[in-house]
């Protein structure tokens, strides 16, 4: 995505064609990126060749799933809707992985009568539920046992998951009870130890720490597992100079794991696979100066993209047109909604912008249109495919007939 004569492009189309033709707000996302994103991720850990099964929650529109499964990836899932969506995308009930800490008895009936590959359950009460339902139905069913590894991610507290005090999985101790307890059952196979410690992890470090966790407990287990589920979190650059996570180096932790371990790798991602697919157009509704800044009033709102309201992320923010005049004074990208937490960005240096401009919030693909509302009664954005020079719409803007 670049820059041609001062007008930004999306693969081969403009934006402001983009804007123009669909509207804003709207969620627009490259084919190009998807496809360098999985066949890049694939060649990271290709001497091991890992079971690689895309995040859901992340982005779970169907036309994207189904082309994520056209590319040989299976699907996480953490609810029944979610396993229904990956089913209806054509995902093989053999490469999906339903993970989550509150599957009701419903979900998992339906997830064992699927035949998916494997449910990693993350408490006592939920292996006693997937027994019962087994016996029940004389059938044995494989499992993994979540373990939380207490390993701090070093991400933002509202997406990390491996700390003690998180609500996932279950500490080594009661993972090894568990272990000796349900080793020899005749409706449960236990097939994998699973983990994940957070999301938006650019440092291999603690990557590093859960494997050494690993490790140990395997060794303490005297258990022969046959997959490791690492879960995701292999974060982004939402900055330009932010930190990259160092896929060689944990590529090669992963490596010297395995020659002490025999076991198949598991990998859960999402937003390296589908962040920086996607873009939020939006329009400039306003711009109101004030003594201290400029307030840039778009038409997206918190109710179409979430996190920066959520976990006060931030997202670059880029003109579709580019201006050499630039203001020195601070700029905050706000939506129109009545919280004073839907705000996209402060900087204090910006180009100068008009009425009506549209502008591009970047790096939307993961965790954007998932977490979109009907907030303040807001109708939902579209959701376009650009495949170099073609142009398609894979969600229809949500009509405010069809809410009210």
């Amino acid at each position: 995505m670049t820059y041609k004569n001062k007008h930004f492009y999306i693969e081969n189309i403009s934006v402001e064609k983009l804007s123009k033709k669909f509207g804003t707000p709207a969620y627009i996302y490259s084919y190009g990126n998807l496809k360098n994103n999985i066949e890049n991720f694939k060649r990271y850990f290709k001497t091991f060749e890992p079971i690689i099964c895309f995040s859901v929650k992340s982005n779970s529109n169907l036309k994207l799933l189904s082309i994520i499964g056209r590319f040989g990836l299976g699907a996480d899932v953490v609810s029944k809707g979610e396993l229904l969506k990956a089913l209806k995308a054509k995902i093989k009930p053999e490469k999906i992985v339903f993970s989550g800490v509150g599957k009701t008895v419903e979900e998992l009936r339906f997830a064992i009568n699927k035949k998916i590959f494997l449910i990693n359950a993350e408490s006592e009460n939920e292996i006693i539920e997937i027994e019962k339902i087994a016996k029940k139905n004389n059938k044995k069913i494989n499992i993994g046992i979540r373990l939380n590894p207490d390993t701090d991610a070093k991400t933002l507290k509202e997406i990390s998951t491996g700390k003690e005090e998180n609500k996932f999985g279950l500490t080594k101790k009661k993972f090894l009870y568990l272990i000796k307890k349900y080793k020899n059952s005749n409706f449960i196979n236990i097939t994998c130890l699973s983990v994940h410690i957070g999301s938006q992890i650019t440092n291999h470090i603690p990557y590093k720490r859960m494997l050494d966790v690993i490790n140990k407990t395997i060794n303490e287990a005297k258990y022969k597992f046959s997959y490791i589920d690492l879960g995701g979190g292999m974060g982004i650059q939402y900055k330009k100079n932010s930190n990259k996570l160092n896929y060689k180096k944990y590529s090669s932790l992963i490596k010297s794991f395995l020659k002490k371990n025999d076991v198949k790798i598991i990998f859960e991602p999402g937003r390296s696979i589908i962040g920086n697919v996607g873009y939020l157009l939006s329009k400039i509704i306003y711009i109101k100066q004030t003594k201290k800044r400029n307030f840039i009033i778009l038409d997206s709102a918190m109710n179409d993209m979430m996190r920066p309201a959520l976990y006060k992320a931030e997202h670059m923010i880029l003109p579709s047109r580019l201006s050499k005049a630039k203001i020195k004074k601070k700029h905050e990208f706000v939506g129109p909604i009545c919280e004073t937490t839907d705000k996209f960005l402060s900087t204090i240096k910006y180009q100068k912008l008009n009425q009506n401009d549209v502008v591009i919030i970047c790096d939307v693909g993961a965790y954007g249109m998932v977490l979109s509302s009907n907030y303040n009664l807001r109708a939902k954005p579209p959701e376009i495919l650009v495949n170099k020079n073609l142009s398609k719409i894979i969600t229809k803007r949500q009509k405010l007939t069809s809410i009210i």
